[in-house]
């Protein structure tokens, strides 16, 4: 029985959400390029969930129920408030948080498509109140309210700085969240759809996939590429420090894929909006630093930038500590998440690979006295 490591190459099942071919990434059959360039957020979850885009009144409808969901119950926030907040890991106070919600929804366990339906709705409206709940909190600050007059991405930057965010803010963090919303069968998309196909619950599915993203090869470069420009300092030292850094090996994070061959094809998104708000908010050096650090890796290394790399400057010039990088990865890809939960239940089996043995063989138990 051949055997593959980390299952590199390996079709596991087929799906409808979204596409890596010739390093073109598309939803449900739209290219990125014209999703993030005309799309919201809004627009780009619905699309995952129904297979189509939605018509202006289904679109406000969906708007609505959204906003009127994220609203997160008070036992969550005393629990966030519980923590140990000097140390806990924000991924794991989301993780908890998130599981923790399950318990506060009565159709938690209802296995109904419709119900599953309701479920997501409700998960994905809370996330980002769970996110800048836990930011708010930590930093000694209450929790805000969300807006019902603001689209899902403003209403994610006020609750997080407790003020409304200028439109630049908006575009940029829309577009983040567009581009990072799904991305075929990665590694927690894979994680949510193995706990499902057990028949577990979407609560359950979404809490494995967060846990599989709390890994530090799947989530956190962009919060790692923010420590390597702070630790640089400054546009002169960025390629002395980045030589360096090559001699010791060391990886320099966000710079290539395992599945785009060509670059990713997002990074372009991240790169001007980055220049645009570095521009606007004064940090102009992390920008002009990333520019600078990206062409020596393609030209040294023949590795393009990919999406982590130029998130991090957008989340930094939008005021976001940068260890809650991750868990906005998490509000963006649980709609994802949720797309490839529903798609399993839809067409269900349990997914159970082989292993190949290559561990000893004809061992013979010896009584304890023997060995």
């Amino acid at each position: 029985m051949a055997s593959t490591k980390g299952l590199e190459g390996i079709t596991a099942t087929e799906s409808t959400i979204s596409s890596i071919i010739d390093d073109k990434l598309t939803y449900v059959g739209y290219d990125i390029d014209d999703l993030a360039n005309n799309s919201s957020f809004e627009e780009v979850v619905y699309l995952l969930w129904n297979q189509k885009l939605p018509t202006q009144n289904e679109l406000n409808q969906f708007k609505t129920e959204l906003i009127s969901n994220m609203g997160i119950p008070s036992e969550v926030v005393d629990h966030l408030k519980s923590y140990d907040l000097s140390t806990v890991h924000p991924m794991a106070a989301v993780r908890t948080a998130v599981s923790m919600l399950g318990l506060f929804d009565p159709e938690s366990d209802v296995m109904e498509e419709e119900a599953n339906k309701r479920k997501a709705l409700r998960l994905q409206a809370k996330i980002p109140t769970v996110v800048t709940a836990f930011a708010r909190i930590r930093n000694g600050k209450d929790p805000v309210e969300p807006k019902r007059d603001l689209s899902f991405a403003a209403n994610f930057l006020y609750m997080m700085n407790g003020k409304d965010p200028e439109d630049i803010e908006v575009e940029a963090f829309n577009k983040a969240l567009v581009l990072h919303a799904d991305h075929e069968l990665n590694a927690s998309t894979f994680t949510a759809r193995v706990c499902v196909a057990t028949l577990s619950d979407v609560y359950s599915g979404v809490t494995a996939a967060i846990g599989a993203l709390k890994g530090p090869l799947h989530g956190g470069a962009n919060e790692r590429v923010m420590e390597m420009l702070t630790e640089i300092g400054s546009v002169e030292q960025a390629i002395p420090e980045i030589e360096k850094k090559l001699e010791n090996k060391e990886k320099i994070m966000g710079m290539g894929h395992r599945v785009y061959r060509n670059g990713d094809p997002r990074a372009k998104h991240l790169r001007e909006m980055s220049r645009e708000l570095t521009e606007l908010t004064g940090h102009s050096k992390y920008y002009d630093m990333s520019i600078k650090i990206e062409d020596y890796i393609k030209e040294n290394k023949g590795l393009p930038a990919n999406v982590d790399f130029y998130s991090a400057s957008v989340y930094h010039s939008l005021g976001i500590d940068h260890d809650i990088f991750t868990p906005i990865f998490a509000v963006s890809r649980v709609s994802g998440w949720l797309a490839h939960i529903l798609e399993q239940y839809a067409d269900n089996r349990l997914i159970r690979p082989r292993a190949e043995y290559v561990g000893p063989k004809g061992q013979t138990y010896k009584p304890i006295e023997e060995r």
